[in-house]
């Protein structure tokens, strides 16, 4: 399996998830996925305009993964830490 196919499953599988959350009404575990969401998405976007010739816009992609990521083990730990 191709790491498209399997950024695209992580994708679906997690926005199936936070669409879960939302319902539930779990609005802590909604944005933590919503993170995890943002972060493959981001990434995923950077390859893409990696492949597609664009440097400057993959590098911004890139960094805003960064960003999202360790947004994501922050809102972990204090949702289950703290």
């Amino acid at each position: 399996m191709n790491q498209k196919k399997i950024f695209m499953t992580g994708i679906v599988l997690i926005t199936l998830l936070t669409l879960y959350f939302v319902i539930r009404g779990q609005l802590d575990y909604a944005i933590l996925t919503m993170m995890a969401l943002f972060t493959l998405t981001n990434a995923s976007r950077a390859r893409s305009f990696k492949e597609q010739g664009f440097e400057k816009e993959s590098k911004w992609m890139r960094y805003l993964s960064m960003i999202f990521a360790c947004a994501f083990v922050v809102v972990f730990i204090l949702i289950f830490f703290i």
